[in-house]
Parts: C-alpha cells; structure tokens; sequence
C-alpha cells in the first residue's frame, strides 16, 4: 500500500453546501436562489460544488469573468450561466458559443451586445462599481430603442452593506433599485446575496444570489451563524523538537520560549492562504485540544507550542479549520472577513469532497 504523502488535507462537505443551498431557499420565498460559484467557489472547487448544487435542482448560476463560465458549462447544460463582470470588448461571440449570458452594466456593453440573446442589466445603486448610472438610466428612458429586442433575464443590483441590518443605506438602496426598475422595461428583479436574505421580506426578490453563506461563512456577523459548516483543514506535523528556556522560534524572533518548550512545525504556511497576519492569534487543534501558534508564519510552515502533549509526533495530524476554530474565527483573528480566509486556501492542499 502505498504512504500517505499528503502534507495537508482540505475536506469540502458538498452536503453541507447543498443544504445551505436550500435553507436559504427556505428563507427566499419570493424567488429561487442561485448559486455564486466565482473564484473557484470561493476557493473550494467550482467544478465539484457546481455539479453538487445542479444536481440539487439549481438553475441559476453566478461566476465573475467569462473563464470561469466557460469552465463549468458542461456541468450545467440548461441552467443560466451568467457572468457578473460583464463581456469584455471583442468576447461577445464567445458568450453566445457557450450560451452564457452576460450582466451588462453600461450603455456600451449593451450596445455591444444587440441582437445576441438574453442578458440581465446591472443598476448601480450605491456600490459606484459596476453596474448602470442614474445618467445612464436616463439615456435609456430618453432612448428606448437601445434595449428594444432585448431579452432581459433580470434586473439587478448589489447590496453595499447588507450584513449590518439597521445601516440605512439598505433601505435607500431598495428604494433607488425601485425606482430604477420604474423605469426600465418590465422584468424580474434579483436583490439579495446572502446577508441581504436575512433582511427580510422587502428584499426578497425574483431571485436571490448567495454566495459566502453556501461556503459557511457567517451572514450575519456578531450573531450565531445559521449556516452549517462546510470546509475543514488539516496539516501534517513535519518535525518536533525540543527548545530550552529563552530560545526564540521563527522569524525576527517574535516568540520566545518561558520555559523549556517542545515546538512542532507544521506544513502550512502564507502561500497556502495561512495569513502573516494569523502569527501569535491563531491555534491548531490536536485530538480535541488546543495549541497556541507560536513564531511568525512562513511561506510554507508553521510552529505551534506543544509541549503539554506528549502523542505529538512527526506525522501527527493538526486541525487547523474546524469545529474549535471556524473560517470566522480565523476572519476576525486576522482582520479580514471569511470570503478571505477561503479564497486564500492554497492549491496545495489534497482536497477530499463529500458527496451532497
């Protein structure tokens, strides 16, 4: 039999992610909602979530840029495939090749794209990203022909503080994205991503487009989490050595032993999307209990302070995400939010997939 040669595990639980899938579904009654598979599903697989949700009965799908649709078009033969940056110029014909359908957020790209199939429009309603200007509105209600023959799929915007519920700018925006659609031709409208679900029925939609809260990443921050975790990571333990009294560990020597101190490095480091900022705040986790990381983390290794355990050894296996430390935790440890910490998870990891 031949050895195990991975040095770090990523378990990705599809079931996880298709219940999420639906209990968000549950929270959307005006409207189905979609899957957000851009960035690789936020750094856990397009490829296999993707195929896990469509299985699910998913029909409505969500990438950033025209590579990544082209991508996972053959997994999902007769669900909308859309692509929120919009056609870059000359790529129009590759959208109507593969049957995607483009967010079309100017003048330019709608013109662009006349006569070439259904497209969803994209209005700005505070974002000031992407997405149609109150000017531009105006052009297209002084000139209508330029959407005539259209096939519009939906009108949507995007949510510029959803996840904090009685910041005002949630109302101001459902009322600009209303009168918005006033005045455009009539279709469905899509809303919500995934905090803007839990915000109530004003936000419900024609369709809803969650994306974080599949992966298990907390929509509503600073409140218990309704999602079901999803991710897990573990690495090996590479080597450990016993330290003495006053002995630094790691770059700069930013830890310094108090006593004498046993030290396991483990195979997980910055370029495998374990944040420098993480050094001295993070933990691991063996059989149960915690150990503090100890030293700056590395390109490509980290120490952790073992000495109350004994059963550590080369080769031992440290949890690192997990029940006792979430993509959230870590979020909040290194000053970001979990849509980092999971986009971040490196490519080197052996990733196991759990069947939905």
């Amino acid at each position: 039999m031949a050895a195990d040669t991975a040095h770090a595990v990523l378990e990705v639980d599809l079931g996880a992610i298709v219940a999420n899938w639906r209990d968000l579904g549950a929270l959307h009654p005006s409207g189905p909602v979609a899957g957000v598979v851009k960035a690789d599903a936020y750094g856990l697989g397009a490829r296999p979530v993707a195929a896990a949700l469509y299985a699910a009965g998913c029909r409505h799908f969500f990438v950033a840029y025209l590579d990544e649709a082209i991508a996972i078009r053959d997994l999902l033969p007769d669900a909308m495939l859309a692509v929120l940056s919009g056609p870059i110029p000359g790529t129009e014909s590759d959208y109507a090749e593969h049957g995607l359908t483009p967010v079309l957020g100017s003048l330019m790209e709608i013109e662009a794209w006349a006569g070439r199939g259904p497209a969803i429009l994209h209005v700005d309603t505070g974002m000031s990203r992407l997405g149609l200007s109150a000017a531009e509105l105006d052009v297209l209600e002084r000139k209508p022909g330029l959407l005539a023959g259209l096939p519009i799929r939906f009108i949507m915007t995007h949510l510029v503080a959803s996840e904090e519920p009685d910041e005002p700018v949630n109302l101001r925006q459902c009322q600009v994205f209303a009168a918005a659609r006033a005045r455009l031709p009539k279709a469905p409208a899509s809303f919500a991503n995934s905090s803007g679900i839990l915000l109530g029925p004003d936000f419900g939609t024609d369709l809803a487009r969650p994306g974080a809260a599949l992966y298990g990443v907390n929509p509503a921050p600073g409140r218990p989490n309704p999602m079901r975790p999803v991710a897990a990571l573990r690495i090996r333990v590479l080597e450990v050595r016993d330290i003495p009294s006053g002995a630094s560990v790691g770059y700069n020597a930013t830890w310094t032993a108090s006593r004498p101190s046993r030290i396991a490095t483990g195979a997980l480091g910055y370029a495998d999307g374990f944040h420098r900022a993480l050094s001295g705040k993070a933990k691991a986790c063996f059989d149960g209990t915690p150990v503090p990381l100890v030293g700056r983390i590395s390109m490509d290794l980290s120490t952790f302070d073992v000495t109350d355990l004994p059963a550590v050894r080369p080769g031992s296996w440290l949890d690192i995400i997990g029940p006792h430390q979430t993509v959230d935790d870590l979020a909040a440890l290194a000053g970001t939010n979990g849509y980092e910490i999971l986009t971040s998870l490196g490519r080197r990891f052996r990733r196991v997939y759990l069947p939905a």
